[in-house]
């Protein structure tokens, strides 16, 4: 590893470490994991307990002509499909709970998504008089489920009807066949005359429960994300543990609560005309990671006309889903932003898709993404290889400049770049190709915690690909650490330390910070990445091994004697031409540097002037 290629190296780590400090999801230290708690909901339907019904006064006075709904027993009907099972409550008709039939938590319980006690969904709304109804206020009658439709799409249906005076409040919900969307109609037919002319709004409170190995993990990537007819995207802090709020600036298209890999979100056929989005934590709360909640305003037209449609999605946040259900829903999948999500939508994917269907374990299918991107980057690696040769091969001439000039660094430096333009060797031909590859490294640190196809994948000793590898739990916590300890950071860690060596071997030019450097950054990995995607440090691990053998390979190809003679013949080439470019400014620079080196040591070498006579004072 030469200058260039340790000055690469640099880069690439600080922009890792950079990466990792202030925008990678924050892991608090010293919070103990929270316990699985799972609510599951009523099988059949059944009468549960619920606060105690407004007399009659009481609810004439409270809710006005809608009292007559007021009054009733709260049951549990359910639609289900092959992923889901949609538990309702008649007070309200409302959605009360949602499981996802095929997934489990990591602890193995059944995936409540939304559940009585963790989340409430309710509408309300204004009347002509001044009173304020909530949908939770009244007891709707519910159809048996039948067929239904939602557009072209086939599933079943059921109805839920609250008879008031002059009208009534229907709430239509169809789920849709082996689907995870479920469509909603709010119609209130003959009350045009009994609302007030003002939006309905309609909240979601979600308390988000651990359904994850890693509970900070689990809670960092819980958001609300937001798009705005406008065609802008907006998202709360995803690892602020501070409260946050955004209020959006447009109508609202949709709005989703990500739960890191499952997402419950409502999408409008029209538009919701406002929407507030909030967020808390409460770090001492063992049972809810976070607090979300998201305010939407429905136009009263849509409710009076029979045009108040939308749909629920309740599902996996995967890309080729999400990406059917609405545009840009498929933005819940965090994949990076700029290039790096371009690089994971448009590359990553799509391979990883391909290989799935061939190869069944997915750290076999890691690896061989690996091999094909080494593959793809082979010529940079030879150039920098090359250039790392050719560097070998100047090794004679550098080691005199330094033993001409000894300590005088300017001096070493700025003949070392006449030396370099003397024979045609670009300094930065070194770096250049490694930086290229920072693209794909950075893209892989934001694909493999968020993509849910690694979700309790095993590999190895590995139980979940997408989360840290405990190969050894500890008794205690150290701090930066952790309390386990992952196998697969350790290996990655190993391989990098023996590519160092190697290289400090083959170099002897890396020396003294260079070499400092090259064997602590990956000392420090080892404790930032131990926390991390066991599919992220097993793909590192790979990369390194394979490497190795790219070296080999590439090594047979490289004849330093051909080398030695091809720089020889540059040398005649370029004896009387000017250094250009960037060497030019390079040679330019050291030129300053050296002359006000020089004056700096001839004003300190010059004599002190002599000190002035003190005056005597009159």
């Amino acid at each position: 590893m030469d200058k260039n290629q340790a000055t690469g190296l640099f880069l690439i780590s600080a922009l890792l470490l950079v990466y990792l400090f202030f925008f990678a999801p924050k892991k608090p230290e010293d919070q103990p994991a929270p316990k699985a708690t799972t609510t599951t909901a009523a099988a059949k339907p059944g009468a549960v307990a619920t606060p105690a019904p407004l007399d009659s006064v009481a609810a004439v006075k409270a809710l006005g002509s809608f009292a007559t709904a007021a009054q009733g027993t709260a049951q549990q009907v359910q639609l289900q499909n092959p992923n889901l099972t949609v538990t309702f409550s008649t007070k309200g008709g409302r959605v009360e709970a949602v499981r996802l039939n095929k997934y489990k938590t990591f602890f193995g319980k059944p995936l409540d998504l939304l559940d009585a006690q963790s989340a409430r969904l309710d509408t309300r709304f204004r009347t002509t008089d001044g009173r304020t109804v909530r949908l939770s206020d009244l007891y709707f009658q519910p159809t048996a489920a039948q067929p239904g439709a939602l557009g072209e799409r086939k599933g079943q249906s059921i109805t839920f009807t609250a008879a008031v005076a002059g009208g009534r409040v229907e709430q239509v919900y169809t789920l849709l066949d082996d689907s995870y969307e479920l469509g909603y109609m709010l119609r209130m037919p003959g009350l045009t005359n009994t609302l007030a002319q003002e939006p309905l709004t309609f909240t979601f409170l979600d308390r988000v429960r651990q359904t994850e190995q890693d509970a900070p993990q689990n809670r960092n990537h819980s958001t609300i994300n937001h798009f705005l007819a406008t065609e802008d995207h907006g998202a709360l802090a995803e690892a602020s543990e501070s409260p946050e709020e955004i209020i959006a600036s447009a109508p609202v298209k949709w709005a989703a609560h990500k739960h890191d890999f499952f997402v419950a979100g409502i999408i409008a056929d029209n538009q919701f005309t406002t929407g507030k989005f909030n967020s808390t934590v409460n770090l001492g709360d063992s049972t809810f990671l976070k607090t979300m909640s998201t305010t939407l305003t429905i136009p009263v037209a849509d409710v009076t006309q029979g045009k108040a449609g939308f749909r629920f999605y309740f599902g996996p946040n995967s890309f080729p889903v999400m990406k059917a259900v609405t545009p840009e829903f498929e933005r819940n999948v965090y994949l990076g932003w700029g290039i790096f999500r371009w690089m994971n939508q448009f590359v990553v994917l799509p391979v990883f898709h391909f290989l799935e269907q061939f190869v069944g374990s997915y750290g076999v299918i890691i690896a061989l993404l690996v091999l094909l991107i080494k593959l793809v980057t082979w010529p940079l690696t030879y150039k920098t290889y090359v250039s790392q040769a050719r560097m070998k091969v100047l090794k004679p001439e550098i080691d005199e400049l330094k033993e001409k000039y000894g300590d005088d660094q300017t001096k070493v430096q700025s003949e070392t770049m006449k030396l370099y333009s003397a024979f045609g060797v670009s300094p930065l031909s070194g770096c250049v190709p490694t930086l290229l590859t920072i693209p794909i490294l950075l893209a892989m640190f934001q694909f493999f915690p968020n993509a849910i196809e690694l979700r309790q994948e095993h590999f190895l000793w590995a139980k979940d690909l997408s989360s840290y590898d405990v190969f050894l739990k500890l008794p205690f916590y150290i701090k930066w650490y952790g309390d386990h300890v992952s196998m697969f950071t350790l290996l990655m860690t190993a391989s990098t330390l023996l590519m160092t060596w190697q290289s400090s071997q083959v170099n002897p030019q890396m020396q003294g910070q260079m070499k400092v450097m090259g064997y602590a950054m990956p000392i420090v990995y080892m404790f930032v990445l131990n926390s991390f995607s066991a599919g992220l440090t097993w793909y590192y691990f790979v990369s390194n091994m394979i490497t190795f053998g790219q070296q080999f390979i590439t090594k047979s190809f490289v004849d330093e004697t051909k080398l030695r003679a091809q720089l020889e013949a540059n040398k005649v080439k370029n004896k009387d031409k000017k250094p250009g470019g960037f060497q030019a400014r390079i040679a330019e620079a050291m030129k300053n540097a050296q002359e006000r080196e020089a004056q700096a040591k001839q004003g300190s070498a010059a004599p002190a002037d002599k000190p002035k006579k003190p005056t005597r004072r009159s």
